[in-house]
Formats: C-alpha cells, sequence, structure tokens
C-alpha cells in the first residue's frame, strides 16, 4: 500500500548547515516531521556541496510522519554573485552594471546548474544565465 501523502513544502537551507532552529525547525515541527532525523539526512546529503550555499528543498512529507526531500542546485545568482565576487546585483538592472563574468565562467554556471534547467544542450542552459546575469545588472565579456 503506497503512502498517504499530507503535503508539500519548500524551503531554502545552506548546504550542510541544517539546524533545528527556526526558521527549519519551527517550519518542519508544525507538519510533525522529526527534526532532528531531517537535519542529519539534509547535512549528509549536502556534504559534498559547497558548505553555506543555499539549497532550494522541496520536502514532500506523508501521513505516516516519513518525508522524502528533493535537494535543488544553488540558484544562479550565487553562482554570478560568486564568479563576479559581488555582495548583491544592481539596484537598477539595465541601467547600471555592477560586475563582470567571462563567457566561460558562464558556460561552468551553466553546466552546474543543468540538471535543475529546462534547458536540453549547454548552449541553452547559458541562455538562461545569461538572462539572469543581465537581470542582476551583471555584464558577460
Amino acid at each position: 500500500m503506497a503512502k498517504k501523502l499530507a503535503g508539500k513544502m519548500k524551503l531554502q537551507i545552506p548546504a550542510g548547515q541544517a539546524n533545528p532552529s527556526p526558521p527549519v525547525g519551527p517550519a518542519l515541527g508544525q507538519r510533525g516531521i522529526n527534526i532532528m532525523e531531517f537535519c542529519k539526512a539534509f547535512n549528509a546529503k549536502t556534504q559534498e556541496m559547497e558548505q553555506g550555499a543555499p539549497c532550494p528543498t522541496e520536502i514532500t512529507y506523508y501521513q505516516d510522519k516519513s518525508f522524502t526531500m528533493d535537494i535543488k542546485t544553488p540558484p544562479a545568482s550565487y553562482f554570478l554573485k560568486k564568479a563576479a565576487k559581488l555582495k548583491s546585483g544592481a539596484n537598477t538592472p539595465g541601467r547600471e552594471t555592477v560586475g563582470t563574468v567571462t563567457a566561460a565562467q558562464v558556460k561552468e554556471i551553466a553546466e552546474a546548474k543543468m540538471k535543475d534547467l529546462n534547458a536540453n544542450d549547454v548552449e541553452s542552459a547559458m541562455q538562461i544565465i545569461l538572462g539572469s546575469a543581465r537581470s542582476m545588472g551583471i555584464e558577460v565579456k
């Protein structure tokens, strides 16, 4: 017999840094998910990732208090800011440029994000990353 679905939720948690404190603990606790079990499983799965990188995570929880999680790659904006050595994007994108990245860096980001992007090849993935860079005020050279 299949498990009965209770719901889904999305959280963005730093890689390897899940702990029972807010915002993770209360969000999981009110849905009846074992917080420590989740934190240990999440930290184990994100062990090989860069520590502190924000990981969008979709948690599916069931009525028997079990759960599954789907951990995605960090957002393109995180990789772009890191490549351009920026703290944040432009206040008025399109009018101001706050940093630059090379085409090689864009290709590297596209390859890292490939499994989470809606693209068939690396070139179309690069176009998606270029759009994100443009919307942040980052120029590509």
